[in-house]
């Protein structure tokens, strides 16, 4: 690798995949922001615990994009907070992010393999 080029590949992208890391979490079950926070990070695009200014700024995005919905909980002790929900258009372009992903896959997989072919001769 280049020395002047420190940058490991792959790197600084992680907030590419926030939206639909928040969706999918959404679609297994409704959330607080909180757990969103904690759950994101079994999709693997985000190192350790994601900023929660981020998340938030996330998801009043996809609220005012009509994506997730959101209500306050106020049952129980402690103060109210907010129980995030996929909206059936989050549904949807939560579906259209899985076929992106797809396709990045496809042309991934058609990279390396034309590499290793490479590499053989």
């Amino acid at each position: 690798m280049n020395q002047k080029n420190t940058k490991q590949p792959g790197t600084g992208k992680t907030q590419r995949y926030i939206q639909p890391s928040i969706l999918m979490s959404l679609k297994l079950k409704p959330s607080y922001g909180y757990e969103l926070i904690q759950d994101i990070q079994q999709f693997g695009f985000v190192e350790g615990a994601a900023p929660p200014g981020m998340i938030y700024r996330h998801l009043r995005q996809l609220e005012q994009e009509g994506l997730v919905c959101s209500e306050w909980h106020t049952e129980g002790t402690g103060p109210a907070r907010r129980i995030y929900r996929l909206a059936p258009e989050g549904d949807d372009m939560l579906l259209a992010w899985i076929g992106y992903m797809e396709d990045q896959i496809r042309k991934l997989e058609a990279f390396t393999t034309r590499y290793h072919q490479a590499a053989d001769r």
